[in-house]
């Protein structure tokens, strides 16, 4: 495949993600507050899209409370500044075994599996534009956790979001979920073109070098609009990659803590800094409204409170 350098491109922030960064940087928000004056500020920086996820605002562990999710959406949806709002739906996914040589039962306080519709509660409530689908399976870092989506919950999943008008974003960890995010659309489960995100460089899923990740661009559905990422220090080359590759990116403390080596960041300066270097290669950043009319994208009014 020759290289196909995307001109005009789209950045991504992932504001605080639901691993256990919370206690190793102070900047990763908490609150639905904190979490949305990040959000806030990225898109200051330039991002055009910002996904998030929400925590407990004391312990700062991942949560799929609905009173957070929709303050978090009305804080950002009332801001004097424009993005496009991206919502998680990857809790609900987390199997976590016994041993290695007794793997039953699981283990009841890291195992939170829900089904399909309760996994989406937040979404028909707060009806973001775009929201996450992590299209299969996959072993997740050294632990006994297993993410697990099924192609039944999955499907399911997908069903539910196309009547909802919200634009799904599938989450590929591995080349198997680009196969089966593939057979989702040609079954008519997501509608096409595809808004896909790579997600490179996640135990055990697909490793982040360059020709696993033409690999899968060269597999992408046609038509479609990809992005990319890595983790910790390969995030920002990886910004370069994708461009080059002819991808938009994506930066944030879901996925990266810091700035430079023994310099915790911020997500409004991991933005800024993929802006530069966007700028550098001669691209062009596209602002929100332009993202809502290459996507299709039409604003979703929440349901109103009870």
């Amino acid at each position: 495949m020759p290289l196909e350098m995307k001109r005009d491109v789209f950045i991504t922030c992932a504001i605080t993600g639901s691993g256990n960064t919370q206690d190793k940087s102070p900047h990763v928000p908490r609150s639905p507050k904190q979490i949305a004056d990040d959000a806030i500020a990225a898109a200051r920086m330039g991002a055009a899209v910002v996904h998030c996820h929400v925590r407990d605002p004391v312990s700062g562990k991942p949560s799929r409370n609905l009173a957070l999710y929709r303050e978090l959406t009305d804080r950002i949806r009332s801001a004097d500044v424009d993005v496009v709002l991206n919502l998680t739906c990857g809790m609900g996914a987390d199997l976590v075994l016994g041993s290695g040589e007794q793997p039953l039962p699981f283990d009841a306080t890291g195992t939170d599996l829900i089904g399909a519709g309760e996994r989406l509660a937040h979404i028909v409530e707060c009806r973001p534009e775009i929201c996450t689908i992590d299209c299969g399976s996959m072993n997740f870092g050294d632990s006994d956790l297993i993410m697990v989506n099924t192609p039944g919950i999955l499907r399911a999943m997908g069903r539910i979001i196309a009547d909802l008008g919200v634009r799904p974003e599938l989450e590929i960890f591995d080349t198997g979920h680009l196969w089966f995010a593939k057979r989702m659309l040609s079954d008519g489960v997501i509608p096409s073109p595809a808004l896909i995100q790579l997600c490179m460089g996640v135990p055990w899923g697909a490793p982040n070098d360059l020709n696993t990740l033409m690999a899968m661009v060269n597999a992408m559905p046609p038509d479609c609009t990809w992005s990319a990422f890595s983790l910790g220090r390969d995030q920002m080359p990886f910004v370069a990659a994708a461009v080059l590759a002819g991808g938009n990116v994506r930066v944030g403390l879901e996925d990266n803590l810091y700035l430079d080596r023994g310099r915790l960041a911020t997500n409004a300066e991991l933005v800024a800094r993929a802006a530069d270097l966007v700028g550098a290669l001669g691209v062009r950043l596209l602002d929100p409204a332009e993202v809502r009319n290459m996507l299709g994208l039409g604003m979703q009014n929440p349901l109103p409170p009870d």
